[in-house]
């Protein structure tokens, strides 16, 4: 198998457009060739690979596949795998992982792109429903920043609000920067039990309610949380288990990609064709990190793109499962 991930080659070192394009076809050449489930689906809507000839024309693989099919490029062992936490009727999503380093040299890279030295920072994680099974890909991201943040303060938080709110107390007297890195419901059960008043505070919010409290409009979640820990805006953070690439949005719910990452907007109505930038529709993501699994993903997730590569995400599509149902191979 090639390596993508040494010298001035590497997909990390990707830092134009140009760079990113040849690599895309490069690695959809090469997924085609040696990832059984992805060769496959690229038959099966009758694309011939020859006529691939731009990144427009690279088919994006449902992500529904992730729960039915081991998505590897094959004679790959899984070094880990990742599992989602089940939403849907197909089960979980399960992301066979051949190389954890690629994931973490990825991960520290981006963070750094958007937050600089992960050094400077106490990461703090509030993710109860993700600490409370095994498997989670987010856990592993977090748990990965805490060690690399190399402070004593930083570490997991279950349920533990009251030692939470103390350490956030000392360590805003202290002059820390911290990032809290929680899960919707969790931050909205702090945000309630108590008046934190950090104004430095960097909140990452990930993930909504799952299933714990009714389910709200970001603006409105994130008002919330301003007004309940006293900062001006909320972070977020875009990933799934289907991907080892993160986007980050430093508040307004305006995400961007690190240079080995891009959103395409598909028309609901056609999932082949794209839609115009400004113009809302399916999240297609192309994660070059994934070049061991697949790097061309259709989302279940509706956004907006615009012309400098940043976009929103907007919502779920409820019946998002059908179309990769309909074309699972046996």
């Amino acid at each position: 198998m090639p390596n993508y991930f040494n010298g001035q080659n590497s997909i990390l070192a990707i830092d134009n457009v140009d760079g990113f394009n040849e690599m895309a076809l490069k690695i959809f050449q090469f997924q085609f060739e040696n990832n059984t489930i992805y060769k496959s689906y690229v038959e099966n809507i009758g694309k011939n690979p020859t006529a691939v000839n731009t990144v427009d024309d690279i088919p994006f693989l449902p992500i529904s596949f992730f729960k039915s099919h081991r998505v590897l490029s094959r004679e790959l062992p899984a070094q880990k795998i990742f599992s989602s936490s089940g939403t849907g009727n197909q089960g979980n999503s399960k992301h066979y992982v051949a190389d954890l380093c690629v994931y973490e040299q990825g991960l520290l890279k981006g963070f750094q792109m958007f937050y600089g030295n992960i050094a400077d920072y106490v990461i703090l994680a509030l993710l109860p429903s993700y600490l409370e099974r095994g498997g989670s890909s987010l856990v592993y991201m977090a748990d990965k920043l805490i060690k690399l943040s190399g402070k004593t303060e930083s570490g997991f938080y279950l349920d533990e609000y009251e030692s939470l709110n103390t350490t956030l107390g000392r360590l805003k007297t202290e002059g820390k920067k911290v990032i809290l890195l929680g899960v919707g419901y969790a931050l909205l059960d702090m945000a309630e039990k108590f008046d934190v008043d950090f104004q430095e505070l960097i909140i990452m919010e990930t993930g909504g309610m799952k299933g714990r409290r009714r389910e709200m409009l970001k603006e409105e979640l994130h008002k919330v949380l301003c007004d309940g820990f006293g900062v001006e805006k909320i972070h977020s953070e875009y990933g799934m288990t289907e991907l080892l690439s993160q986007a980050y949005s430093k508040g307004n719910g305006i995400f961007n990609c690190p240079p080995w990452m891009k959103i395409k907007i598909r028309d609901i109505n056609d999932p082949f064709a794209f839609v115009d930038e400004n113009k809302s529709g399916g999240i297609n993501v192309i994660d070059l990190a994934n070049v061991y699994s697949c790097s061309f993903i259709e989302t279940q997730d509706l956004g907006k793109a615009y012309a400098d590569g940043s976009f929103q995400v907007l919502g779920r599509f409820d019946n998002s499962d059908i179309r990769g149902c309909n074309l699972l191979i046996g």
